[in-house]
């Protein structure tokens, strides 16, 4: 069935700034659980905990700068540039740069706080 989605969702974000999440579509906004889309709007100095979700998340930077720290090392996205973490790798987001980072994020199956496995330390490596 055909359904449009109004308006987002609003999704409480971890990490240590206010990070604002618009939840289109996935299992909050629509009970999608294959899927989610998200517009994120992370301020200058966020950093999320560390996590290793069992989801692939595919991230398109639409401006500033996110840090995505691996095991490989860190990788700076810029505006107009995108990102691949495959599910089950240990990452961290972060958006250090002056003007943080407006980005979208798609994940499958669906972003969920069960399956995104995010560390309860406050270690800030990967």
């Amino acid at each position: 069935m055909t359904r449009l989605v109004e308006k987002p969702t609003i999704i409480e974000a971890a990490g240590t700034k206010p990070k604002r999440i618009e939840e289109f579509v996935g299992r909050v906004a629509t009970g999608n659980a294959d899927v989610s889309i998200a517009r994120m709007v992370s301020p200058s100095g966020w950093v999320e905990p560390p996590q290793q979700p069992d989801f692939d998340e595919y991230t398109l930077v639409l401006r500033g700068m996110l840090r995505v720290d691996t095991a490989e090392g860190p990788i700076e996205v810029k505006g107009g540039q995108a990102v691949v973490v495959p599910g089950g790798t240990r990452v961290q987001y972060g958006t250090p740069g002056p003007e943080g980072a407006e980005y979208i994020a798609i994940c499958l199956p669906a972003f969920g706080p069960d399956i995104v496995n995010r560390d309860a330390s406050d270690d800030a490596s990967c």
